[in-house]
Parts: structure tokens; sequence; C-alpha cells
């Protein structure tokens, strides 16, 4: 029985596009140290059976993480891993479950702060892109007359060049027949209220940066590591954008030490 009580509950939470299925590599690595796991598609991902059209609030998107931390029980935390726009969806929800999460991990994951709205490390992200670095990822209105949102499909060459250029052929395979269209929620963001130091801003925060990272830089992971404090930074060595793929053992090892020093 102390091992159950003592054991680790990890929530993995993917990125713009993906699914729970990302962390194929990652959760039998967890699970052979005796941790819980927990993966979840988002909203219109993976095989949640929604539409992006559907879908048009980070809430609304947000929802299957928010409504498995509202069912933990009493005084039950979890370690919350986010991946890439998966950090939006944690700053979510340590707002609105500030008590549930013993350490929130930013995975090469858009961080804000709260200081600005929540929009403003996209609105500096796509400052700081020439839209030509987007490649084949393609842009389109939800509907005619929902014109100002805005899905999101991440092209082969983008996938190859800019994300998973380090990480195996099978892999990124892998990616190409499961990905779904996906949405950066910027309008949405842009209206919502800032989050807050009780309780976004409470959460012990870790960001875990990819070195070799081309869809978010490592020049961009560092400003918004200055932009918004956090309790420690950690680093994987010859990472992508996809540290899950390339370097499993090295995110596992990471994620462990950061589980057995905040959990």
């Amino acid at each position: 029985m102390a091992e159950i009580k003592n054991q680790k509950h990890f929530v993995l939470v993917h990125g713009a596009c993906h699914g729970a299925w990302c962390w194929h590599k990652l959760k039998p690595l967890l699970e052979s140290t005796s941790n819980r796991v927990t993966l979840l598609d988002l909203a219109a991902s993976g095989i949640n059976m929604k539409a992006i059209q559907d879908v048009q609030t980070i809430d609304d998107y947000t929802e299957p993480l928010l409504e498995l931390l509202a069912s933990l029980q009493l005084n039950e935390k979890v370690i919350l891993v986010g991946h890439s726009l998966g950090g939006l969806n944690l700053a979510l929800a340590m707002e609105k479950f500030p008590e549930k999460i013993a350490v929130a991990v930013f995975l090469s994951a858009f961080m804000p702060d709260t200081t600005h709205k929540p929009s403003f490390v996209l609105e500096q992200y796509n400052e700081r892109t020439p839209a030509e670095d987007w490649l084949d990822t393609q842009f389109l209105p939800y509907s005619n007359s929902q014109r100002h949102l805005t899905t999101m499909f991440f092209g082969p060459k983008f996938l190859s060049s800019k994300l998973y250029q380090l990480s195996p052929t099978e892999d990124l395979e892998l990616a190409k027949t499961l990905l779904r269209p996906g949405s950066l929620f910027l309008y949405d963001l842009s209206k919502a209220d800032d989050f807050s130091t009780k309780g976004y801003g409470s959460v012990t925060r870790v960001f875990v940066v990819c070195d070799e990272d081309l869809a978010i830089p490592v020049e961009f992971q560092r400003w918004m590591i200055q932009n918004s404090a956090v309790e420690e930074v950690m680093e994987i060595k010859g990472a992508d954008h996809m540290p899950m793929f390339c370097k499993p053992k090295e995110l596992f090892h990471c994620l462990s030490e950061i589980a057995n020093k905040y959990a």
C-alpha cells in the first residue's frame, strides 16, 4: 500500500494537431518505475470525436483536461506536463485547479505570464516568426460566418524540417497519419482575462528546453523563461521539437528528476 500511496501521477498534454498517441514511447518508461500515467486527447484531437470547427475557445479545447482534474480525489496532486501549445492548456488548468497540481512542466511549450493577455506569448512568437517559416502549414477560416477563427494544419515539409528533423522516420510517418487540424485560439486568448498570481502563478513551474528545436527556437524558449519566472530550467541536449520521439529516455530521466524533487 505504501508504494501506491507514494505513487507519482503524470498527466501528459500534447501540442497542436497532435494527440495522446505522441506519448507512446514515454508512457511505458514512466510506468516502468511504478508511476501512474494519464494520457488524454484534447477536444478535436487524437480520437476525440469533436471537429475543430466545433471547438471555438481554449476552454472548449481544454475541457478533457479540466474534467480530469475536477475528478481527482481530495488532496490528490498530479505532475502536469505540457508540450508546445499544450503549455496554454496547462496555464488554464493551473488557473482553475492550482491545488491539484504539484508541479507544471513546460516542455518546449508556450508559457504565458500574469501581466499580459494570455495571447501575448503567441503574438510575440508570430511577430518573430516570418510567414515563410511556416512552410506548407495551412491556416484556414473556420467558416464563412466565423472568419475571425482560424484552423491550423501542419504540412509534411513543416513536420520533417521544423518539428521532427532529428526524430526517427517512422515517428514522422506516424504523425503524418494521425495529425488533425488544430487552432492557436488566438482570438479567444486575446479576449480572455489575464492569468492570476493566485491561480496560475501559484503553481511551481519547471521549463524544459530542447536545444535543437526549430519550431520554438531556443532563443524564444529563453525569452519566455525570462518573461515569466520559473522554479527551475532543465535542458535536453540534441532534442528537436519532439523530445518524446527523438530523446524519450532523456525526457524520462528529466521528468523523473522533477517528480522526485517537486511532487
